[in-house]
C-alpha cells in the first residue's frame, strides 16, 4: 500500500501520525523543526470552559473525555509521561461573576468545574492576588507538548524525515499521486501558519496569532499541579518554576519575543501575584487560528489526492485527538467531515484565487 506522507510535525501533525498508526495506515511523516517554534513553547493548556462568557468550550463534551483517552494511550505506546491534570482556580471580582458562576456551574458545567464559590485564598496561592472569592475547574490541565512531539518523534523515527518538504516534487494528477518519484496513498499538509507558503493550499484563510510566555522563578509561588487564572495564567512546571501567559498579536507574526510581549506579561503579572520573581526566559511562537476558530480540514478542490489538517489554534491540545480521528475517517472513506471544520467551506476563495 503507498503511504500517506504527512507534513509537519507540530501538534496537528503528530497527533495524526499517531490516529494514522492506529489506523494501521502507512504514513511518512515529513518535519523541519526550525521552521516553527509554536508548538514546541506553548503551555499546552485545555480548559473546557471559556471564562470571559462562563460559557462552556465548543464541544467540551466531546473532546475532553476523546483527549484523556487518545494522550494517556500515546503515553502507553511511548513510555514518556506528558499529560498532566490539574485544578484551575478563578478569583472573582465582582458579586455577579459568583452569581452567574453558580447558575452556569449547576446548570451546564457541572462536569467540569465545582458549584461552589469559595472565599479566601487557597492553599498554596498565598502570593496570588484574591479579592472576591474563586471557582474551581476541576477538569482542566495541560499538555507538554515538546516532550508529546519528542516522543512520538523518537517512537516514529523509522517513518520520520527531518528535511525541508520540497514542493516542486509533488506530481499531483487525478488518481494518482508521487513525491520526489514516489507514489504515494495522500499527502496532509499540517504545517500551520506556514500554509501560507504552500502552492496548493494558501488559499486557507488562516487568522494566526503570534503568542509569547514568561518561564519564571518565584519561590513564594507554592501550588503545584494547578492553574491561576486572572486575565492571563500561571502554571507550575517544576519547584519554583513557572508559566506566565499568554498575548495575542495579530500583526507581529514571527516566533521572535518582543519587548512588547514582554511588558505585557509583566503587567498582567503586576495584576496576578504579590510576590517577587525573576525572568528564566522569554519564548514566541504563532498559532495558526482560523477566521472563523474553527479547525480546517479535508481535500484540496482539484487534487483530490491533497489534503489539509490545520487551524487548530489556542485550543489544539483539545481539538487534535477528536478531529485526527475525524479525518481519518473521512480519509479512509468512512464518514464525511462535519462542514463546520470541512476545508469545503472555503472553496470560494479558492475559486476566487
Amino acid at each position: 500500500m503507498n503511504k500517506v506522507i504527512v507534513v509537519g510535525g507540530g501538534l496537528a501533525g503528530m497527533v495524526l501520525a499517531f490516529r494514522l498508526h492506529e489506523a494501521d495506515i502507512p504514513f511518512t511523516l515529513i518535519n523541519n523543526p526550525a521552521l516553527s517554534s509554536s508548538s514546541r513553547v506553548a503551555a499546552g493548556l485545555w480548559n473546557p470552559l471559556v471564562f470571559k462568557r462562563t460559557t462552556k468550550s465548543w464541544m467540551a463534551d466531546e473532546l475532553i473525555p476523546e483527549l484523556h483517552r487518545f494522550y494517556s494511550a500515546c503515553e502507553t505506546k511511548t513510555g514518556k509521561t506528558f499529560l498532566s491534570r490539574r485544578i484551575s482556580i478563578k478569583p472573582f471580582t465582582e458579586e455577579q461573576e459568583k452569581l452567574l458562576w453558580s447558575r452556569k456551574v449547576a446548570r451546564e458545567l457541572s462536569a467540569f468545574a465545582d458549584q461552589e464559590v469559595y472565599s479566601g485564598v487557597p492553599s498554596g496561592f498565598e502570593c496570588c492576588k484574591f479579592t472576591n472569592g474563586y471557582g474551581k475547574i476541576t477538569e482542566s490541565g495541560n499538555l507538554y507538548i515538546k516532550q508529546f512531539i519528542d516522543a512520538g518523534a523518537h517512537f516514529f523515527q523509522d517513518r520520520l524525515l527531518v528535511e525541508d518538504f520540497d514542493f516542486t516534487q509533488v506530481d499531483a494528477r487525478e488518481n494518482k499521486l508521487s513525491y520526489k518519484g514516489v507514489p504515494a496513498r495522500a499527502i496532509v499538509f499540517c504545517e500551520g501558519h506556514f500554509v501560507k507558503h504552500n502552492p496548493y493550499f494558501s488559499w486557507i484563510p488562516l487568522k494566526p496569532v503570534k503568542g509569547e510566555l514568561l518561564h519564571i522563578e518565584a519561590p513564594d509561588l507554592k501550588f503545584k499541579d494547578g492553574v491561576y487564572n486572572k486575565n492571563g495564567f500561571i502554571l507550575d512546571v517544576k519547584k519554583n518554576v513557572f508559566i506566565v501567559g499568554s498575548t495575542y498579536n495579530w500583526t507581529d507574526l514571527d516566533d521572535a519575543p518582543g519587548e512588547q510581549g514582554r511588558a505585557e506579561l509583566t503587567d498582567k503579572l503586576k495584576h496576578m501575584i504579590s510576590c517577587n520573581y525573576s525572568v528564566l526566559s522569554h519564548l514566541a511562537g504563532v498559532r495558526p487560528s482560523s477566521v472563523d476558530r474553527r479547525p480546517i480540514m479535508g481535500v484540496h478542490p482539484k487534487h483530490n489526492t491533497l489534503y489539509v489538517f490545520n487551524g487548530l489554534g489556542a485550543k489544539g491540545v483539545m481539538l487534535a485527538p477528536y478531529f485526527a480521528q475525524k479525518f481519518v475517517n473521512f480519509l479512509n472513506q468512512k464518514h464525511p467531515l462535519p462542514g463546520d471544520v470541512d476545508v469545503a467551506r472555503f472553496y470560494k476563495f479558492y475559486a476566487e484565487k
